[in-house]
């Protein structure tokens, strides 16, 4: 590390002088609260170590969005959210399965199965694969993003972090509220909300969302949008008191998603993006989220006990593939290619812990964690007919603990341990055609037995009552497995699992009107995945890449005056891969190369100006609340071999509402100035070094909205 160091001199200036910056911006609160003295901020509370603390007092970073920030942010799923985040960084192509997410460089290369995520996503204490980032921010209390390795609390396949949700919880008074919402390209959006008691013991809630719009990516085949995508959404719990130290809660929820589209388009996409496939094709194409989850809680004197029961089914079908121009420009034919996946999950999940209550001198939990993962993957491709039919079942015991003790009255030392044993069966069976026009089948059975073990040490010094400073080195861990592309026997030999090294420094703050926060950090991967392909053999084994990341952020939330506050975060990443990579697909890896889809550099800046108007037209207490948000993100490689880079851009989104006690007109505008960006890329060095393939990033998304609460 030290020799990295002293051969970026230049890169440490800077991450100096963002360190200085924070540091005299931790300083200067008494500035801060004579201008902002009537408007005290709320205290940020978070369940990131699975009970309620006080953001500064986590020894590690974590990026916190709550309700309100949500709605007038414009978020309408969990991948908006993160995109919107400096660090944070979703490669998909625009559906619905594929996102692969990435947290201070750290993350797959490429991501070779649909387990293969690098963030945990935690829906009320209940673990889901990264894939399901594209969930709506339904009735969602708060959204927070821990950056780093999370493995002792976490678990498997958090080695970047992990994203925590906390939904709504039913309320002891009767609450309601409908919105609307109605843009361009027919965008609909349906939302009401009902909560309240059926009784003094037992209490409800129900959320439902329907949304709707034009695709933006046209078929030149007819020239209208090539699906109309739907989704529809609900969840229901049920909160029912036991006794004075016992509740337990209910939750079942459900999300289908209809006509997404996983992007392979030619590029230059042009101001209008369009393909030319089958009329139709990819109407079918559909996912569905299923969650069932009992949690009891009980106060046991000084401690609690939890009990977290859950099922999720995650099923999805859908038709992705080349156009005939793309097909012509990488291959040579000019003809449509299309290819089938079809994905049906289950997992069953246990977790049962024993933690401190909340504002206890000393933090500690202990836990049990049990994880049953049965999975079927299956590809057909609708040109040569070789198909593949792949089953997986993943099956772990993990036990973990961690515990934050004082060690004086300034300082505190932070030790977590988790221990995870872990079973990975895999069934494949490969169908296709000869040359002589015989039909084949083959079949493979494989086992990959693990066992690891995760943790962090962290010091915690306390500067003043509301400012912390910590330092923190953690083991992250992603498990191994089974290539979720093999079409042969010699594709699924097991692959490595990755672990990652973290130290960070960093430091937290809070007044009456500022919230600051920022770290310096250092991640070493070994053995992150990539997907590879074997010419002799025609093989698409994974294969793995070592990488570093060394970087600084800084967040801040700024309430300026009574009226007017600024919330923004500024990220600096400086990746490299750190070995040669040879047999990849795409082309060979080269170290030096960076990260793919990482930028060095991203910003986001909200501001928000609330003022209140004289009463008219009988409206009671009305008031003007505006929100603007500016997200930038650099210029970034497209892959790992970095043939080219993915552009900067700049986008903008306005929220501008008329609100009162019960009701808000708004008109809305995701993307204002309509900017053209790139999801992904990637281009086929073997066959066509000049075509570059990737996904357009929608447009702009304009149109009005009312909200009405009862």
């Amino acid at each position: 590390m030290l020799s990295l160091i002293r051969d970026k001199k230049e890169l440490s200036k800077q991450i100096s002088l963002l360190s200085a910056t924070l540091m005299y911006a931790s300083g200067a609160y008494s500035a801060a609260e004579n201008a902002a003295s009537e408007n005290a901020m709320e205290v940020v509370e978070v369940t990131a170590r699975h009970t309620k603390e006080k953001a500064k007092d986590i020894p590690f970073s974590l990026s916190v969005i709550g309700e309100e920030e949500i709605k007038n942010r414009l978020h309408l799923n969990v991948e908006d959210a993160l995109r919107s985040t400096p660090g944070v960084d979703v490669y998909s192509s625009s559906g619905a399965v594929d996102a692969n997410i990435r947290i201070r460089g750290v993350g797959s290369l490429n991501q070779v199965n649909k387990d293969d995520g690098s963030v945990v996503v935690n829906i009320d204490g209940v673990s889901m694969p990264a894939g399901n980032v594209s969930l709506g921010t339904l009735d969602i209390e708060r959204l927070e993003i821990l950056k780093g390795p999370q493995g002792t609390l976490f678990g498997r396949n958090s080695e970047a972090g992990a994203v925590n949700i906390t939904t709504q919880k039913p309320t002891e008074e009767f609450e309601a509220y409908g919105r609307i919402e109605l843009g361009e390209d027919n965008q609909s959006l349906y939302e009401t909300v009902i909560s309240g008691p059926f009784s003094e013991s037992l209490r409800g809630r129900l959320a439902v969302r329907h949304t709707s719009e034009d695709h933006w990516v046209e078929n030149t085949t007819n020239g209208e949008p090539m699906t109309e995508p739907e989704d529809l959404a609900f969840r229901g719990s049920l909160l029912w008191d036991l006794g004075p130290e016992t509740s337990a809660l209910f939750i079942a929820e459900r999300q289908h998603q209809d006509g997404f589209l996983n992007l392979q388009l030619l590029q230059p996409f042009g101001d209008d993006p369009s393909s030319e496939h089958t009329l139709g094709a990819f109407d079918d194409n559909e996912k569905t989220v299923e969650r069932f989850s009992t949690e009891i809680n009980h106060q046991l004197g000084n401690s609690q006990l939890t009990s977290i029961t859950a099922l999720v089914d995650t099923d999805f079908s859908y038709l992705t593939g080349y156009d005939p121009a793309t097909m012509t420009a990488v291959f040579g034919f000019p003809m449509e290619y299309l290819r089938g996946d079809s994905q049906d999950e289950q997992t069953i999940s246990q977790d049962l812990r024993l933690s401190s209550l909340p504002d206890a001198s000393t933090f500690w939990v202990i836990g049990i964690n049990l994880h049953d993962t049965e999975r079927s993957f299956d590809s057909v491709n609708l040109v040569s007919y070789a198909n593949q039919y792949r089953d997986y079942e993943t099956d772990s015991q993990a036990i973990y603990g961690e515990t934050t003790l004082p060690i004086t009255e300034a300082i505190k030392l932070t030790a977590g341990l988790r221990y995870t044993q872990e079973s990975k069966d895999y069934a494949g069976e490969y169908a296709s055609y000869g040359t002589n026009g015989s039909f084949y089948v083959s079949k493979d059975q494989r086992t990959l037995d693990d066992n690891y073990t995760t943790g962090r040490l962290a010091l915690n010094y306390s500067l003043s009552e509301s400012s912390n400073l910590y330092t923190m080195a953690a083991r992250g861990y992603k498990s191994g497995g089974f290539n979720d592309f093999a079409t042969q026997s010699a594709d699924s030999l097991a692959y490595r699992p990755a672990t990652v090294d973290s130290i960070e420094v960093g430091i937290k703050s809070e007044s009456d009107s500022l919230n600051i926060s920022g770290a310096i950090f250092f991640n070493s991967v070994e053995d992150d995945h990539l997907l590879g392909f074997d010419f002799v053999t025609a093989s698409s084994a994974a294969v793995n890449a070592d990488t570093e990341t060394f970087g600084a952020e800084i967040e801040a939330d700024w309430f300026i005056t009574e009226r007017f506050s600024i919330a923004g975060g500024l990220s600096f990443l400086d990746t490299e891969i750190t070995k040669d990579v040879y047999g990849v697909s795409g082309g060979d890896v080269m170290a030096g190369n960076e990260v793919p889809d990482v930028p060095s550099w991203s910003a986001s800046l909200a501001l928000n100006y609330y003022q209140p108007l004289p009463d008219f037209m009988g409206l009671s207490a009305p008031a003007l609340n505006t929100n603007l948000t500016v997200r930038h993100v650099d210029e970034r490689p497209a892959d790992a071999q970095n043939h080219f880079n993915l552009d900067a851009y700049g986008k903008v989104d306005l929220r501008l509402a008329l609100q009162t006690d019960s009701m808000e007109l708004y008109l809305f505008a995701d993307n204002l100035l309509d900017e053209q960006y790139q999801l992904y890329g990637y281009t086929n060095a073997i066959f066509a070094p000049d075509a570059r393939i990737g996904a357009p990033a929608k447009g702009r998304r304009a149109g009005i909205g009312a909200l009405y609460r009862l």
